[in-house]
């Protein structure tokens, strides 16, 4: 744990770093990232059937368009939330996610065509871009530079499990009283929940920065919101490979969220079995992320990250040749291990490359470009399923992820 110390000019001042320090806030933001996550959760299953099923929509690419309005919302939300966050503070950024979210659910429940939903996800990508990107930010800045891949991991764990129990409930209670509205009420209060304990309970963490940075050896010169994008874009060997690495893995993670509840329907799987395989990849890479994120501050983050990669592409790869329910958990599983491996890993190693002045920035531009992979993805994928049919979109995308790993096994340097 990080020792003691003030921050200057605040006399007296009880700002420290580390985990043991910071617990109880810690702990607190762990749970509201639980019910961030758990607002994407409640779509995994059900939203891509309410578009075939209800709607009619018989065009995969318009049925993942969704997902595509998600994805570049989102992008652009994690583009200005680190900005923000050092303007505005951190827990201002978070409340705002909050409030944007909140018609996300009842829009979804009342819409009277597909656009409707489309519209509530442009709402749902402004929710999780700002809110879920202050959920990491300030765990790491809670924690201090020895245990970010902790704190990420246990950041990743919360958001994601919720995704996979959400995705597993809405699954089950979809069977039972239809995809709506039933299933959408867990938003509802997901929503309600979150925005009070956001409200009343979180404390800004701009001075735990200031701390850090104060510590620093060498102090970083005044860096402009551009040069922190070119940096983290392509300027610095570290920040391209990861910000490559994480727009190809939500790549595949937006085709597998619109693309496998359409492509395990179309062989006759009910939406409670769909509901269990979709519960599962997210699932596993939450629960997983409380040891890979650990195991990337002890063994470095770039043999997790490439490992991470292959392992997913080798999870689609699975899910597209074969058409048994049991060889389609076992692809899930290993998506999920896979996508463990690389998610804090990436977080952390952006972490690693970025100075505290700048680094609530370059987190931003990392997740603009991760993020944008959803919206990529998606259409994508509904592109080539549509020309070529659903197995070809899982497999395409599945090369991709594979050469991805092999970029950031080239091009980075570990640092831990």
């Amino acid at each position: 744990m990080e020792e003691a110390a003030s921050v200057p000019g605040k006399t007296g001042s009880s700002v420290r770093l580390g985990l043991k320090e910071n617990w109880p806030q810690f702990a607190l933001l762990v749970v509201i990232n639980a019910f961030v996550g758990g607002m994407v959760g409640i779509e995994r299953t059900v939203v891509p059937l309410i578009g075939s099923e209800e709607f009619h929509v018989t065009s995969t690419t318009l049925i993942v368009s969704f997902i595509v309005s998600f994805g570049v919302i989102k992008a652009l939300a994690n583009l200005v939330s680190g900005q923000l966050a050092d303007a505005w503070g951190r827990k201002r950024v978070l409340v705002l996610g909050w409030l944007v979210g909140l018609p996300v659910p009842f829009m979804i429940i009342w819409a009277p065509t597909w656009e409707w939903v489309i519209a509530a996800n442009a709402l749902l990508g402004i929710n999780q871009g700002l809110a879920w990107s202050m959920t990491v930010i300030m765990k790491v800045d809670l924690v201090g530079p020895k245990s970010r891949g902790l704190a990420v991991g246990l950041n990743e764990f919360a958001g994601y499990l919720a995704v996979g129990v959400t995705a597993l409930l809405t699954g089950y209670l979809a069977a039972q009283y239809g995809l709506r509205p039933v299933p959408i009420y867990l938003g509802i209060g997901y929503a309600a929940i979150g925005a009070a304990l956001s409200i009343l309970l979180v404390r800004d963490t701009r001075d735990h920065v200031r701390l850090e940075a104060s510590s620093q050896a060498q102090q970083a010169a005044p860096i402009s919101f551009r040069q922190v994008f070119a940096l983290t874009s392509f300027g610095d060997r570290n920040l391209f490979a990861a910000s490559q690495a994480g727009l190809v893995n939500n790549l595949n993670d937006g085709m597998s969220w619109g693309v496998f509840p359409l492509f395990f329907a179309s062989f006759g799987l009910g939406v409670e079995r769909i509901g269990i395989l979709k519960a599962i990849y997210p699932a596993t890479w939450g629960v997983l992320q409380i040891v890979t994120g650990p195991l990337s501050d002890r063994w470095g983050r770039k043999g997790l990250i490439v490992a991470g990669m292959w392992v997913q592409a080798a999870g689609l790869f699975l899910t597209a040749a074969t058409r048994e329910f049991e060889w389609w958990i076992v692809g899930s599983l290993l998506l999920g291990l896979g996508t463990a491996m690389v998610y804090p890993s990436l977080i952390a190693a952006v972490s690693d490359a970025s100075h505290p002045t700048w680094r609530a920035r370059s987190l931003s531009v990392y997740r603009f470009w991760r993020d944008l992979g959803y919206a990529i993805g998606a259409l994508c994928a509904g592109l080539i399923a549509d020309s070529f049919g659903l197995s070809s979109a899982i497999t395409s995308i599945a090369t991709l992820t594979f050469l991805s790993g092999v970029v950031v096994a080239v091009v980075m340097r570990e640092t831990v």
